[in-house]
């Protein structure tokens, strides 16, 4: 019995490629990547409905990596999704080496999405990975050319599919005929793919060229303010937000609160310059029930010890300005 090892997302198009191949007895086992940018909740699930084994690997800090400086560029916003695939088809493929699987497979469809899935976009895709005769896309097999698996016998060729083009309708009755009833929606799942949180990590790349992963997972936070080159305001929306701040300081960043009013918790990052924070707390305090006092006492604590700045809290319209969205 052969045995594939697939890149596993848990949208419909993946699960049918694992489908397809036990549909013919061969032994699939999936791959899913956590990042910054996406997770592999969704994978877990498709993983269990269809009952093969899972393997989840963070890739957070590789990933991050690629995404600065990605080979082929960016998708609509800050989207590298050739180098994203080609990233995980390389990955996937020294798990393979090493685990003993005979190929790889995915859930890609030819045409689905123009850019990064053209025959040219696939074909790149797989030699960039460094596995090029090791990967199947079952779900458009059809439509390309034999791989070494197919012409080996590994796999029948006539069992897989010719999908193509960007409707999900052929992938939908399927789904009906072979029982999958229960799958996600169609697109989603990727920051990269947002535009405001896009804008967001651009602006981070701007002025943090060697930003880390634990930068990255700060945009998720809250409100976030361009103060100056070197300063930034993450000012929380909410309670989750401001819990999730609690636990995110680092020395050389302090954190905010109007001292007498309700209101978010704010986390100043970069070079205290006195003007810079003197900004940040008047933005938090304009975010706090004491908005409309003429000032307003901001307690900030830096590297275990308090001080107070009383400011003037900003007019909501002049911080909107400075919003990174």
């Amino acid at each position: 019995m052969s045995k594939a090892l697939g890149l596993i997302s848990g949208g419909l198009d993946s699960s049918l490629a694992a489908m397809a191949l036990l549909r013919q007895g061969i032994e699939v086992t999936g791959i899913a990547f956590v990042t910054p940018f996406f997770n592999a909740d969704k994978a877990k699930i498709a993983a269990r409905a269809i009952g093969h084994p899972l393997i989840i690997e963070n890739i957070s800090a590789i990933h991050l990596q690629m995404v600065k400086t990605p080979k082929y560029g960016y998708g609509r916003n800050l989207n590298p999704c050739i180098d994203c695939h080609a990233l995980m088809f390389q990955l996937a493929g020294e798990r393979m080496v090493r685990d003993g699987f005979d190929f790889l497979f995915s859930g890609e469809v030819l045409g689905q999405r123009p850019m990064s899935q053209n025959a040219n976009a696939l074909k790149s895709v797989a030699k960039l990975s460094g596995f090029p005769d090791k990967v199947l896309r079952p779900l458009s097999a059809k439509l390309l050319p034999a791989t070494t698996m197919e012409e080996s016998g590994l796999v029948d060729r006539e069992q897989l599919l010719d999908f193509q083009g960007r409707s999900r309708k052929p992938q939908q009755a399927l789904a009906k005929q072979w029982g999958l009833t229960d799958y996600p929606a169609s697109g989603g799942g990727c920051l990269l793919t947002e535009e405001g949180f896009s804008n967001q990590l651009r602006d981070l790349f701007k002025y943090e060229p060697e930003a880390t992963v634990t930068d990255v997972e700060l945009l998720k936070i809250g409100r976030q303010f361009r103060l100056s080159a070197t300063a930034k305001l993450i000012l929380g929306r909410h309670r989750a937000d401001n819990e999730a701040l609690q636990g995110q300081i680092k020395p050389d960043q302090i954190k905010l609160r109007c001292q007498n009013f309700s209101g978010p918790l704010g986390l100043f990052c970069g070079d205290s310059r006195q003007q810079d924070l003197q900004t940040a707390a008047a933005i938090v305090a304009s975010y706090g029930k004491g908005k409309d006092q003429a000032e307003v006492d901001i307690l900030c604590l830096a590297a275990g010890k308090e001080f107070v700045r009383r400011v003037k809290p900003m007019p909501r319209e002049m911080s909107r300005q400075l919003l990174i969205r």
